[in-house]
């Protein structure tokens, strides 16, 4: 069973809240340019992507209790990992082909008059939208919960 404490609890959240704020700005990004037709790259618009991870690279508390009491006790897995909440890892491009319009008097068109527009769908990304949005407010509820039990915890201790 592993260890939570009320700052790593806190810790997850908040991070979550930070990739999900990312995730959403991407996808506000992708529902601007559904109708750019030509960038620097000199091709539409191409739909981006957030990944996500597991943050383990932040250091806990428990890390630092856990190698004090191996160094000078000799004691292990006094405390287990315990969730270090998420980070984006990178941002990619969607590569699935482009969608094409016949529309000849645009200046984008080829010379067969074929438009080539952005691969977004904006019903797609309204629906990752919410889903991000969801997400944020799970995490900032959990946030909420989390100061409550604080503040309790100091009740009773007073």
């Amino acid at each position: 069973m592993k260890n939570m404490d009320l700052f790593t609890s806190l810790n997850t959240s908040v991070t979550a809240l930070r990739a999900q704020r990312f995730r959403m700005n991407v996808i506000a990004d992708n529902l601007a340019n559904v109708h750019t037709t030509r960038t620097e790259k000199g091709e539409p618009y191409r739909r981006k992507e957030v990944l996500f991870a597991t943050n383990e690279s932040i250091p806990l508390f428990q890390d630092n209790v856990n190698a004090a009491l191996q160094k000078y006790a000799g004691l292990t897995n006094t405390f287990s990992n315990a969730a270090r909440g998420v980070r984006v890892t990178d941002i990619v491009e969607d590569q699935r082909p482009f969608r094409e319009l016949y529309n000849p008097g645009h200046p984008d068109a080829d010379e067969k008059g074929i438009v080539r527009l952005p691969n977004i769908d904006p019903i797609v990304e309204m629906v990752n939208m919410m889903s991000a949005s969801r997400s944020y407010e799970s995490n900032i509820t959990a946030v909420n919960i989390t100061k409550r039990m604080a503040e309790k915890a100091l009740d009773i201790g007073s």
